[in-house]
């Protein structure tokens, strides 16, 4: 089978296009036929930063989707022969998404249904995990999403235009929060709407702290945050009473201040997000829940969503790892069947 692979850490010129048998699933495991691959930051950021644990090298990215054609010993069969979409497929293992084949622990992967296509089943994994998460550490909101949960409820998703943000506004809608969301530009505005934000604020042009306070005079209860070196200092003025600022990402290892007095009349909570490191019980609850929102038909992908797909075929997945490093707008994607 055709696999991408690498042996050494460094840029996308140490993935390979590679020839491997195709692998067996052992115990509790299943084959997946992949057909689309996910590329998130973790991804690439995993292949700069360390050499592979395992002798044969490292097959990257976490997320995608296929078709299950055969499991291990303990695993019903019933499974084979089901498109599914495929979470934390590399994370301590040699077997990401990037190849035709890749096994993984039969709860890694999620029944897909008929209907949802497998370019939508390889972009929900780790974004929609990590906004799952983002929305449900507040002590002010419950630890399930699903319809009405967040009634009632205010969310500031900053970096609306982004891949965690844009699950993060599709999902807190479905929920029938009220969600606000800063981009950089008029375009990134026009993708955060598309992808069902209430109100979405330029923060280069406006005020970020008095648009949100016009809308929710109270705070909002949940800061979906992308950048908070950047924004830490607006976060704490709007964050509301037992609200959370869940921080995803940064650049590099930044520091951020927290100014302690105002946070303290909220009791606010500043908390730290990885999906790999999350525990058991909440990661469970997140893939059930972001299921539940696929077939209910809440999740899209594609630029009427505001999350444009930018497809490259398996040979060129070093182009697509350097166009996330580079911070291509919308999902990247490989097409493992091309």
């Amino acid at each position: 089978m055709r696999a991408i692979s690498y042996t050494k850490s460094g840029g996308p010129d140490v993935l390979e296009l590679t020839d491997r048998p195709v692998p067996e699933p052992g115990p509790g495991e299943v084959r997946v036929k992949v057909a689309f691959s996910g590329v998130n930051p973790t991804d690439w950021k995993s292949r700069a930063g360390t050499d592979p644990a395992f002798p044969d090298g490292q097959i990257p990215n976490q997320d995608g989707s296929g078709t299950v054609e055969a499991v291990g010993e303990g695993v019903d069969p019933v499974l084979v022969g089901e498109r599914v979409w495929i979470w934390e497929a590399a994370y301590q293992r040699p077997w990401g998404t990037a190849a035709e084949h890749t096994v993984v622990p039969a709860r890694q992967v999620v029944l897909l249904g008929p209907d949802p296509s497998f370019e939508l089943g390889a972009a929900l994994g780790i974004p929609f995990l990590t906004a799952h998460r983002c929305l449900t550490v507040a002590e002010s909101l419950p630890d399930r999403i699903g319809p009405g949960s967040l009634t009632g409820h205010a969310v500031l998703v900053q970096g609306g235009a982004g891949a965690v943000g844009n699950a993060a506004i599709q999902l807190a809608r479905w929920a029938d929060a009220t969600v606000i969301a800063t981009v950089s530009s008029p375009q990134k505005a026009q993708l955060a709407a598309a992808a069902g934000a209430t109100h979405v604020i330029d923060y280069k042009q406006q005020d970020v702290v008095a648009e949100v306070r016009k809308i929710v005079p109270h705070g909002v209860d949940a800061i979906v945050e992308v950048a908070a070196a950047q924004n830490a200092a607006v976060d704490a003025q709007v964050i509301g009473l037992h609200g959370a600022v869940a921080i995803y990402a940064a650049t590099g290892d930044q520091g951020i201040t927290i100014p302690i007095r105002s946070q303290m009349a909220p009791n606010a909570r500043w908390q730290f997000v990885l999906v790999y490191a999350e525990p058991e019980r909440a990661k469970a609850i997140g893939v059930e829940d972001v299921n539940a929102a696929v077939l209910d038909g809440a999740v899209r992908v594609g630029g009427e969503a505001g999350l444009p797909l930018h497809v490259y075929p398996l040979a060129e997945t070093a182009v697509a790892h350097q166009a996330v490093e580079e911070g291509a707008v919308g999902k990247v994607l490989i097409d493992v069947t091309a």
